[in-house]
Order: C-alpha cells, then structure tokens, then sequence
C-alpha cells in the first residue's frame, strides 16, 4: 500500500489451484488496505459469453465517476447510451482514465477473482489496462486458476500460491476435525490434500469420527476441485429443497442482483425463509449483493441440479430481468431455459448479438449467434445463422469454433449463394491459419462463384485472392498471380467506378497480367482515391491499409506512402481498430526507416509487434527485417533473417522469403561483402514480388557493379529504367540515375550522381540520399578528386552515423581514411539513452500534443504519459516541452528495435 500511496501502480496475478487460499488473500487485501478504495469483480462461468460483463461488475462500483464524456465508450459498450460501437482498444482506454480518476482522491484496488470465467473482452481490457498503469495510485490484483487462460494475462508479475507446509497444513485441519484421529490418516489428509486449505477444512465435513479414525470413507483427492466440490455438497445435502432451489437460482444468476434473485423466487414460489439455513450454514450471503462463501460452491450447486431445476429457474430469472433495461441476459436465461428448437428465443439471440456487436463485443456476439444456431428450428435459417456465427467467429479470432459451425452451415438445403459465401469463408480461415498455401486458389474459386450469382462482394473476394496469391508469391503455384489476376479482370466490371478498393483490384490485376508500365496509369488513380478517402477519414482505408501502403511504395511514391500510412494509422488509433493497427503501426515504420528516423521506425516496430501479440495477430516482417538490415548488425540481421526464412517455408508466404532476400542483399551491400549481396539479390529478384521489387534491382544493381559484374547489372539497369521512368517520381528517378552512375565510366557518370542528390534531396527518402553521397564520395575518390570526395563522403559519414546506419557508416569512414582523413567519432556527445516508449512520448510532446492527446494515440493515461516525460526531461537535461527537438531526441534514441 505505501507504493500505491507514493504514486506507483502495481499489477499481480496470483495463480493456483481451486480451494489454495486465492480468494483468501484477496479478502485479506482488502480487510488491510484501510486508505485505499476497493473494488471488486468475480466472474461467472455462466457469463463467459456475455461481453463486457466483467468490465459492468467493477465500473458499477465506480459509476460515480462514469458520467464523464470521456468514459463514453464504456457507456456504449454497458448499453447505457447509443453511438458508434467501440472498438475493444476504445474501451480499454476509456478503462485506463476511469480507474486512474477514481484514484485521484485515494489509491484504487481492483480485486478480480475466478478471472478464468471472466467473458473475454472484460479479461482482455483489464489485462490491457493492467499493462498501462505506470503512474497511477491502481492496483489490479488477478486470481486465477492454473487452468486459466494464460495468455490474456501473460507478461504482469505472478505469485503461484502452493499448498500449505505441513505444521500450518496439520494446525488448520485439527480446527476441523473433532474427536481422536489415527496419526497415520491425518498424515495420509495432509498429504493427499496437498495443503490445500479449502480441501483441508472442508473434505472433514460430513464423514463421521469412525470413517475419519480409520481412514475408510476418505474421498479421492486427485481431481482436487471435484473433491471440494463434493466436501461442499455434502452440506448441501441436509438443506431443505427450498434453500437448495434457491441457492441454484442464486448460482445461475451470475451479477448478484439481491433484487433480481428475490423476483424469481417469487415466480419459483419460494419464499424469504428459505435463505435462513443457507446463511446459518455459511454458504451464502445475501445482502445488497449475493455472494456464495466459494466461487466452488457455486459451482458445485449449479453442476449438480438436475437439468429440469436448472431450466427452471433460468426460465424465472429470465421472466424476473427486465427486458427493456436487461435484454440481453433475458435471452441468455431464456436460451438456457429452452428444452430443444425455439425460433423465439433464437430469434431473442440474434438480436442480443446485434446489440453485442453495436457495443463492439464481437465474441458476445459470436456466442449469442452460436447458441442461437442450436435452437433455430427451420433448417434453412439455421444454416443462414450458422454462416453468421461463423464470421463472428472467425472475425472474434476462434477460427476453430468457426470452422465447426461452417460444417454445420453446410447441413442446410441446398443454396448456391449461401454455398459461395462458406467457400469464400473456408478460403479466409485457410489464408488466416497459414498466409500462403492454397488459400488463393480457394479464395479464387469463391469469387467465381459469386461472380457467377452476381453477388456484390465477388469483387471483394477477387482483391483477397489476389492478395493471397501475391502473398503465396514463390511458395505457391506457378503463375498463381498471374492466373487470379486474369479471372479478375475477366469479372465483371466495378459496380462503384470511384470505389477506391475496386480502383486497386482493377490496378493490380492489370500489374500482373500486362506488366507494371501498364499498371502505372490505374494504380495511380487507385492511390489518389486512397489518399482522398483517407483525408474524409473513410473507414475503408483502415480496413483495407496493408493493400493500399504497398502500392503506393511500388509506384516510388513517398509522398503518397507518407501521407496514407500517417492518415491510416491515425484513424486505427481513432477507430480502435485492433485487427489493423500492427499492420498500420509497421506500414508507418516503414515510412520512418526510410527517412532515416530509426528511433521512429523502432518505436512502432515494437508497439506493432507488443500490439500484435496482445490482439493474437501475427506481425508482419517488413520493417523489422529491413530495419536489421540497415543498422548493419550482421549477427543479429542473420538471426532475423534465418528465422523469417524458416517460419515463412513452412507456412508457405513466399512474398517473406523474397523480403528476406531484400534484407540481405542491403545488409551485405553495407558490410562491402558484395558477392554475397548479389546472390541475396538475385534470389530477391526471382519473383516481382508487389512493393519491394524495384528495390531490390536497385541492391542488384550495386552488388554486380561491385563484384565485377558489369553485364548483370546492365540488365537489372534495364529493367529498372522501364518501372522507374514509368513511376516518373523523383525518389524513381533518384535511384536509377544513382544506378546509372554506377555503370558509367569517366566523366559521364558525374552529372548523372548529381541528378541522384538533386533527385533524391527533394524526396523523404533520407537513407538513400546518403547512399548517393556515399556512392559519389567513394567514385570521386577513384577520379583522385580527394578534396571533392572528403565533402560528399563527410555527408554520407555524418547522415549515415546519426541514422543509425552503422556498416554503410563504417563503409563512409573507411572511405573518408583513404583520402587522408579521420572523421570525428559522433557518440561522444550522446546523452543518457531514452527509451522506446520515451522517445515516442518525446516526439509527440515536441509536435505539440497534449498529454492527454499522446496518451489517447499511445493507449496511456495522462499521468503516465507525464510520468514518463519527467524522466524524458531529465535524460535529456531539458525543462520544458519547448526544449525538445526532434533531433535531440534521436539522439538519445534506443539502439535496438525491442
């Protein structure tokens, strides 16, 4: 508690078997935090499904402080007010500023219990929110079973709670037993309990002094959960049927509602007496909340009622929820309550699904249209619902589940349209699993047929296809690209001719079938209707990024890619769209690596991998593979490199292993180890990989030159010249006159490396632009112009050092030695290191932003936000937000992309 007071927040999971004290230690906590607000969530295993019911169970203690605009999406997500669904980012941001208010006023302790039966989304958020709190008086202390979902809470501090040692396990089970027991049984307890101190006190109750003197009648503890559940019903046992209806009402009605629980048992005929055994017994509390003595218990009472009392009282609970305030848990009740097919109470599924997936609970609506399936009784209709439920599933990321309810789908009468749309289903599962392989044949197939049936998402299904293929590249069939994008442009014509999506169907389809000079003209359409959408802030351009960004580094276009990542990545953040925001965070590094802003590009490749993992996707390659490369690490390059190549044959992405190949060919062509850049390259250059081909005849280009290779340098010269006149930009032209310059001998190559700077000096492309100098330094210095040589290759000796470009640097300075001169080392004056997070934090505060606007795009609380530019100001022994300059701060930037 003193951390908590002294302003440190702090997280801890503890982590243990059923009945091993965890619940204890949370009641502990709160009867010896005085000073600190509590609030405390329990979940339900009969309320996994409803989202944010967890999340409804700890903000309704601190609905005080919920009334703020800023708590808004909470607000939309409980249901309390209409807007647009947020996103489970928007949530858990609007989680993070309401626990760190409530705090203000005194430390805040959130206590979650049985958090292996919180619904997803809440587990999700609180984990979230968990990962955030640096600087707030918050704690958040999880219980959790062993069998729990480890993966929501992974990274935060664990305790593991172990079983008692053997005096304190002996001590507590003598206050539970009476009478004179044989040494050898309480040993034999002692042992087979574990010292769990729940199996210890409970297992004694309800077996007779004879049983327990001679160890006969000692139930089997080796599913220990069970076993205390059975210590539990054993005193259910003497209770009166009444109390036991009551307790399984109570059990089935998962958010405590004293007055919810007391209206269906006025429908179940049961009358307020019926509580008194079970509070004289200790297995119940009923206040202005109900609470059962052990999360166990209620299991054990719900487990155990026959099913018809188990329908029975759902069938109460659901007649006693109010439909207006509470409809959703109405239909849960009711579903439960339902024997067999109903078309009502699926029909009350569908539409709580409806409002799950307004509030953003995407998985709540999965369950809602799962369940919803098993009681729908016209098969027509159920396989209609199946479909549903199964892109629900597949979107909540539980492709499993949604490849069984695809078999189900599959059952109904048969219906050509809804036939095309599973099959397009299947293909999207398959490109999900594995990111190559056949899906883009199987995607081609479901875009024939909806083609076929005039279906207006074939069009879309096309651009997927081809996305799959382009991504199979290598690994998949032959002439794979070429043969999805002919059957594309066969189709039939864009019913929306300005669509931005149709635009890039109908632009790389031309790109593959009639080479990429003819491509130019529609894809550069294609990227202005992009860049427009993008400036209305159209959530088209969220969704479809990762198709958008590429095009626009395949046409050379910086300004186009600059513009589209920073406005894409913007409005994920706005949006809170977490399956998009990796692929956004890593297109904008991107655009960072390549103006030479490595402590930029590092910032975002971590958060889009920490952003990755966090949401289950998986991370995409480029800038972490490309941003190895440049800093000139060989070892740890390699490393990277070698894994992309092992991970990406197995899954069949071919697109990664001609990435892969890039990476190299820049590596080694800044160590000067150029034969093995000309092989990496010419591995690169076998397939015309959609983004990244041009770049690698560029790495082509140099590797051959410098291995002596004139002759396949004029043909990589060749085929550059075609795509980069075509593409017409100065970042194009820049880098096929430095190219040019390459194979030119005497005087003519001068003008041509001064068109490269010129060129590339109007473009963001900084990395390159020192290589130009770099490259016209080093052929100066072979003209015996050492005067001339020393300006450009100080240029690209400096650029290069201060990017972070450490072997094309070294290649500088060795350079710079053979004229005659040592260049300065440039680390001398280097501050104390910031880190990752800091430096990002520092760069927007140096662009203006407010705390609380960095911590709305960074997913931190203002306090933390200020909390780290304390330390900021301090590493870089400024005072205020005025003193920060971009370039200080890189300065002090991290070294490594983690």
């Amino acid at each position: 508690m003193a951390d908590l007071r002294a302003g440190h927040s702090a997280a801890l999971v503890l982590r243990g078997e059923a009945g091993i004290g965890k619940t204890a230690l949370l009641d502990y906590l709160q009867s010896h935090a005085p000073s600190c607000r509590i609030a405390r969530a329990t979940g339900v295993e009969s309320e996994m499904e409803l989202a944010f019911g967890g999340l409804h169970q700890l903000c309704a203690q601190l609905r005080d402080r919920l009334s703020s605009p800023r708590h808004d999406a909470l607000s939309t997500a409980f249901g309390l007010t209409t807007g647009t669904p947020p996103d489970r980012f928007q949530v858990g941001l609007a989680m993070l500023d309401l626990l760190a208010e409530a705090a203000e006023d005194r430390p805040l302790i959130c206590l979650l219990d049985d958090v292996q039966w919180l619904d997803r989304v809440s587990a999700q958020t609180l984990a979230f929110v968990a990962r955030r709190l640096l600087a707030e008086r918050v704690a958040l202390v999880f219980a959790i079973r062993d069998s729990g979902d480890a993966d929501q809470l992974a990274g935060l501090p664990e305790l593991v709670v172990s079983g008692l040692r053997y005096g304190d396990a002996r001590a507590l089970l003598d206050t539970a037993i009476t009478g004179v027991v044989d040494e050898r049984v309480r040993d034999r307890f002692v042992a087979e309990t574990g010292g769990n101190p729940l199996a210890l006190l409970e297992l004694p109750r309800g077996l007779s002094a004879g049983q327990l003197a001679s160890g006969f009648g000692l139930p089997d503890t080796r599913r220990l959960a069970i076993t205390i559940e059975g210590g539990f019903l054993r005193r259910l046992q003497p209770l009166p049927p009444e109390t036991r209806l009551l307790l399984l009402a109570a059990a089935a009605e998962p958010i405590g509602d004293a007055a919810l629980l007391w209206r269906a048992a006025e429908q179940l005929g049961i009358s307020r007496d019926a509580a008194a055994p079970a509070e004289s017994a200790g297995l119940l509390d009923l206040g202005a909340r109900v609470r059962f003595r052990h999360p166990l218990l209620r299991s054990a009472v719900y487990r155990t009622a026959s099913p018809q009392d188990q329908r029975r009282v759902h069938q109460a609970l659901a007649e006693a929820t109010d439909a207006a305030l509470d409809p959703d848990r109405r239909a849960w009740h009711r579903a439960y309550a339902t024997v067999g097919l109903d078309e009502l109470a699926a029909a009350d599924l569908v539409s709580a699904a409806d409002r799950a997936r307004a509030r953003g609970g995407l998985a709540a609506a999965a369950a809602c249209l799962e369940r919803a399936v098993q009681l729908t009784p016209d098969p027509a209709r159920r396989a209609e619902r199946a479909l549903a439920a199964a892109g629900a599933k597949f979107r909540a990321g539980e492709p499993d589940v949604a490849g069984e309810l695809v078999a189900a789908a599959q059952l109904g009468p048969a219906d050509d349209l809804r036939e095309a749309r599973l099959a397009r289903l299947r293909a999207q599962l398959a490109f999900a699993r594995r990111r190559g392989g056949d899906a883009g044949e199987m995607l081609l197939e479901a875009a024939n047929q909806l083609e076929s049936l005039h279906d207006e998402s074939a069009r879309e299904t096309y651009l997927e296809a081809l996305g799959a293929a382009v991504f199979a590249g290598r690994l998949g069939p032959d002439h794979g690209v070429e043969k999805v994008a002919e059957a594309a442009r066969a189709a039939g014509p864009a019913t929306r001719l300005s669509a931005p999506m149709d635009l890039l169907l109908d632009g790389v389809a031309i790109r593959f079938t009639d080479g990429y000079v003819a491509a130019v003209p529609p894809l550069k359409t294609a990227l202005h209707a992009f860049r427009e959408a993008a400036g209305r802030g159209e959530d088209q351009v969220v969704q479809w990024l990762w198709r958008g960004c590429p095009v626009a580094t395949e046409l050379w276009d910086d300004e186009a890619w600059h513009e589209l990542a920073g406005r894409g990545l913007a409005l994920a953040r706005r949006y809170g769209a977490l399956g998009v925001l990796p692929g956004a965070l890593s297109y904008r590094s991107g655009v960072h690596l390549q103006a030479g802003e490595f402590t930029a590009a590092a910032v975002l490749v971590a958060e889009s991998e920490a952003m990755a993992t966090a949401t289950g996707n998986a991370p995409l390659r480029d800038a972490r593979l490309m941003l190895a490369a440049w800093r000139g690490d060989e070892a740890a390059a390699v490393r990277s490199i070698d894994a992309v190549v092992e991970d990406a044959t197995a899954r069949g992405e071919g697109r990664a292993l001609g990435l892969a190949s890039h990476a190299a060919a820049v590596l080694y062509n800044g160590l000067c180890q150029y034969h093995k850049a000309l092989r990496a390259a010419q591995k690169a250059c076998e397939q015309d990989d959609l983004g990244f081909f041009g770049w690698s005849l560029a790495e082509y280009v140099e590797a051959a030159v410098r291995s002596d290779s004139p002759g396949l340098a004029a043909d990589a010269v060749r085929e550059l010249e075609e795509r980069t006149r075509a593409a017409g930009s100065d970042w194009a032209l820049g880098i096929l006159a430095r190219s040019c310059a390459l194979l030119t001998h005497g005087p003519a190559a001068e003008p041509l490396y001064r068109e490269a700077i010129e060129r590339l000096g109007r473009t963001r492309i900084a990395v390159h632009l020192a290589r130009a100098h770099l490259l016209y330094g080093e052929w100066l210095r072979r003209e015996n112009r050492r005067h001339d040589a020393r300006l450009h290759l100080r240029i690209a000796h400096d650029s290069l050092t201060d990017i972070g470009a450490a072997a094309f640097a070294e290649r500088a300075r060795h350079e710079l030695a053979a004229t005659g001169q040592n260049p300065h080392s440039r680390q001398a004056a280097r501050r104390e290191t910031l880190t990752a997070q800091e430096a990002q934090i520092a760069h927007l505060a140096a662009a203006g932003l407010t705390n609380p606007e960095i911590g709305t795009q960074l997913f931190l609380s203002p306090h933390t936000v200020d909390w780290h530019l304390r330390k900021v100001f301090t590493k870089l022994a400024v005072s205020s937000r005025k003193q920060l300059d971009p370039a200080l701060i890189d300065a002090a930037g991290p070294v490594s992309a983690v």
